[in-house]
């Protein structure tokens, strides 16, 4: 099993910045790929961001250009930072680890951006 705490989130005006951290334990070792995804009021949980155990990444459409996935491996931690926040950035920020057999989730961080 693969645990997964997320940290950084809050409340910015529109156009400013925020980091948000997800720091692993566990079996990390067999982790294929590592996710942020977000959740609005009445909305499906979406893809913001992925990265790959090989270094790949992946970007929702909506925040190409604007956020970044990274990660510190002797941390143990995925980063997303997250630029130009815009009041539709509004959501619940989720960590996710895919392994073959199953995902784990992170339980979650609110970003608020207010215009």
């Amino acid at each position: 099993q693969v645990q997964l705490v997320e940290s950084g989130g809050g409340s910015v005006q529109a156009g400013g910045s925020l980091r948000l951290s997800c720091a692993a334990s566990g079996s990390i070792f067999s982790i294929n790929v590592m996710g942020w995804y977000r959740q609005a009021p009445g909305k499906q949980r979406e893809l913001v961001a992925a990265l790959t155990s090989g270094g790949s990444t992946n970007y929702a459409d909506s925040v190409k250009g604007r956020f970044t996935i990274s990660r510190d491996n002797a941390k143990n931690t995925v980063y997303l930072q997250m630029n130009s926040l815009k009041p539709e950035d509004t959501a619940v920020y989720y960590c996710k680890a895919d392994r073959i057999f199953r995902s784990d989730w992170g339980q979650g961080t609110q970003v608020t951006v207010s215009s």
